[in-house]
C-alpha cells in the first residue's frame, strides 16, 4: 500500500516482532516485558497503563524510535503515541516528566520530520507539536524536558525544534507539499496549536511564513475547506497579537480576503475568528481606513443582524462597530480632506459620501479665501483622471446643498462654465456628477427668482 494513503488503524493492526529486537539487543528486557502488556491492548487497559506508568512508556516509544530505523516498527510506534495522544491530549505532559531528565525525547520526531515517507512525516508533525505545546510554562527554553543543565550529552532543546526544524518543515510543507492532499492542512493545523508561542511567531515570521497563509484565506465550501479556513484565520488572528507579523500583514491583501471570508461565510467559528482579527488589526496602522473603505461597517451591521449563539462573537461585533464609527470619524476630519485635495489624490475616502461631514464642515471651507474650493476647481481644469473630476465634481455639489450662500460663492468663483465643458466627459462616472452640481446650481437659480417674484 501506498505509505501516504496509510491510516493509523491499519498500522496498528501488524505484528511487530519484539522478542526478535530484544534477541538483537536493539530493546531490553524490560522494554519487551512493557511492550507485551501494552500491545494489542484494549484503550482502557492501556489508558490504566498509562495512568499508571506512563513515563516508562514514554521511554520506551522514544528509545525504539531513537535505536531502530525498520520503516514498519517506525509507524507502528508513532502510531501509539498517536493514538495515546488523540485519547487524551494532556498525555503529552508524560514527555515532560521529570523522571525523563536526560532523555531527548524531541530528537526522533524532529529526525523523521524530514527522513520518512509521508505517514512518519505527518505524525512526527504533529506528535511534536503536542509535546512541545505541553511542556511547562516555566521551563527555560533553553533546558528541554528537565534536562540537568550540567548533562554531558547534547539534547535537542525546545529551541532546537521551533528555531531550526519544525517551523522550518511547517513552511516547506506550504510552499510545496509533500502529500498533495493533506500537507497543507497538516502544516496549517500544527501552526495553529504551535503559533500561540512567541518564539514560534518569531521564527514563522523570520522564515517569510506570513505570506504563505494569505491565499489560503477564501471562502469555503467543503467541509475539509471550511475546517482549514477556520484555522488559517486562526493562525492570522494569533499573528495580530504580534507586531512583526502584523507588517507583513498590513503589505498583503490580508484585510481584503478576511471581509470577502467573513461576508460570505455562514459558519460561527469562522466569523468569530475573523471578526476577533479584525478587532484586533482596527487600531493598527492604516487597517481601520482600509476597513472602512472596503464597505466593513455595512457587513458587521449585517452580521449583527443574524441570529448567533456565540456571545463572545457578538460582543466582538458591537467592538468592532465601536472602533470602526471611531475610525469613520477621524476619516472625515476637514484636516484629512484638505490633505487629499492639497495632494489632488480624490477618491471616494468615505468622507465624501458622509452628510454629517458637509454638514459640520461647510463653513471651514471659506479658510483661506476658500482655498480647497480653488484647488478643487483647479483640479477641474488641469486633472486627466477620471476618477479625480468625478469626486471634485461631487464635493462641489455638497457645499453647493450644505453651504449657506453655497451657489453664490461657487457661481462667482466660476465653476460653472468649467463643470459644463464635464457634462459631455467620455466617463460616465464623471457626466454623472458634473450633471448632479450643474442642478444643484440651477435649482438655487431658479428658487432665487421663485423668491423675488
Amino acid at each position: 500500500m501506498d505509505h501516504a494513503e496509510l491510516t493509523t488503524e491499519q498500522v496498528l493492526k501488524r505484528d511487530i516482532p519484539w522478542e526478535t529486537y530484544m534477541t538483537t539487543k536493539l530493546i531490553t528486557g524490560t522494554c519487551l516485558q512493557l511492550l507485551r502488556r501494552y500491545d494489542n491492548r484494549s484503550e482502557s487497559y492501556r489508558a490504566q497503563l498509562l495512568d499508571d506508568n506512563g513515563p516508562a512508556y514514554v521511554r520506551v516509544f522514544v528509545s525504539i524510535l531513537r535505536d531502530i530505523f525498520k520503516e514498519e516498527t517506525v509507524e507502528y510506534i508513532l502510531a501509539l503515541i498517536d493514538e495515546m495522544l488523540a485519547a487524551n491530549p494532556k498525555r503529552a505532559r508524560l514527555f515532560h516528566d521529570k523522571s525523563l531528565a536526560g532523555e531527548d525525547t524531541y530528537e526522533p520526531f524532529l529526525r523523521l520530520l524530514w527522513k520518512g515517507n509521508w505517514f512518519i512525516q505527518e505524525k512526527s508533525c504533529k506528535i511534536l507539536a503536542s509535546i512541545v505545546s505541553a511542556r511547562p510554562k516555566s521551563q527555560d527554553g533553553n533546558i528541554a524536558n528537565g534536562e540537568a543543565s550540567n548533562s554531558k550529552r547534547k539534547i535537542t532543546t525546545v529551541d532546537d525544534v521551533l528555531k531550526e526544524g519544525l517551523v522550518e518543515w511547517l513552511c516547506a510543507q506550504l510552499k510545496k507539499p509533500s502529500h498533495p492532499s493533506r500537507g497543507i492542512p497538516t502544516a496549517i493545523n500544527c501552526l495553529a496549536t504551535l503559533l500561540k508561542e512567541p518564539v514560534v511567531r518569531s521564527s514563522f515570521v523570520q522564515a517569510d511564513g506570513v505570506k504563505l497563509l494569505v491565499p489560503l484565506i477564501s471562502p469555503a465550501s467543503t467541509q475539509q475547506s471550511i475546517q482549514l479556513l477556520y484555522e488559517t484565520c486562526l493562525c492570522v488572528w494569533l499573528l495580530s497579537y504580534y507586531e512583526p507579523a502584523i507588517e507583513y500583514l498590513a503589505t498583503s491583501r490580508t484585510v481584503p480576503r478576511l471581509i470577502e471570508v467573513v461576508k460570505s461565510s455562514t459558519k460561527e467559528k469562522v466569523v468569530r475568528v475573523v471578526v476577533l482579527t479584525l478587532r484586533n488589526l482596527l487600531s493598527k496602522g492604516t487597517f481601520g481606513a482600509q476597513m472602512v473603505d472596503l464597505g466593513l461597517p455595512q457587513i458587521v451591521q449585517s452580521l449583527k443582524a443574524q441570529a448567533w449563539s456565540d456571545e463572545d462573537l457578538l460582543e466582538a461585533l458591537n467592538q468592532l462597530e465601536d472602533g470602526l464609527k471611531d475610525n469613520i470619524k477621524k476619516l472625515r476630519s476637514f484636516d484629512k480632506y484638505k490633505q487629499e485635495v492639497l495632494l489632488a489624490h480624490l477618491d471616494w475616502s468615505p468622507m465624501h459620501k458622509d452628510p454629517a461631514f458637509w454638514r459640520e464642515n461647510a463653513t471651514n471651507f471659506e479658510e483661506n479665501d476658500f482655498q480647497i474650493l480653488r484647488v478643487l476647481l483647479t483640479i477641474l481644469d488641469t486633472s486627466s483622471d477620471p476618477r479625480a473630476l468625478a469626486v471634485a465634481c461631487f464635493d462641489l455639489s455638497q457645499f453647493i446643498q450644505h453651504h449657506p450662500a453655497g451657489r453664490v460663492i461657487v457661481t462667482d468663483l466660476k465653476a460653472k462654465e468649467r463643470v459644463m465643458k464635464l457634462m459631455n466627459h467620455e466617463n460616465a462616472e464623471v457626466t454623472k456628477n458634473a450633471l448632479l452640481c450643474i442642478q444643484r446650481l440651477f435649482l438655487g437659480a431658479k428658487y432665487a427668482s421663485f423668491l423675488q417674484a
